[in-house]
């Protein structure tokens, strides 16, 4: 599977990397509709953490895909700080950490 483009942020003084980890879609295995994720991790570090987004309105049959560059970096700054407020130590070694949040981020 190809990985989407990789974007810097700086959140707090820190630099980060983000990409989107999944599209919103629909998926049998879950309770119907899921939300987009994006994948974070410190531009020094290697634990990554996922974060989930709600689903919001459902796509058009057709319509185009959702591009990481149309993603507000307000809203994916706010998601990493909530993250990290969850428990994410992006220093630190081990499994990629999965973090829900709501539709702003928090």
């Amino acid at each position: 599977m190809k990985q989407s483009p990789e974007f810097d942020i700086d959140v707090d003084g820190d630099p980060y990397v983000w990409r989107l980890q999944r599209q919103p879609a629909w998926s049998s295995d879950a309770a119907g509709w899921r939300g987009m994720a994006i994948a974070v991790r410190h531009k020094e570090g290697q634990r990554e953490v996922v974060i989930e987004f709600p689903p919001g309105p459902q796509r058009r049959f057709g319509a185009p895909l959702l591009h990481a560059s149309q993603i507000a970096p307000a809203l994916v700054a706010k998601a990493i700080a909530s993250a990290m407020a969850a428990g994410w130590e992006p220093h630190s070694r081990g499994k990629t950490v999965t973090v829900v949040v709501d539709a702003t981020g928090g």
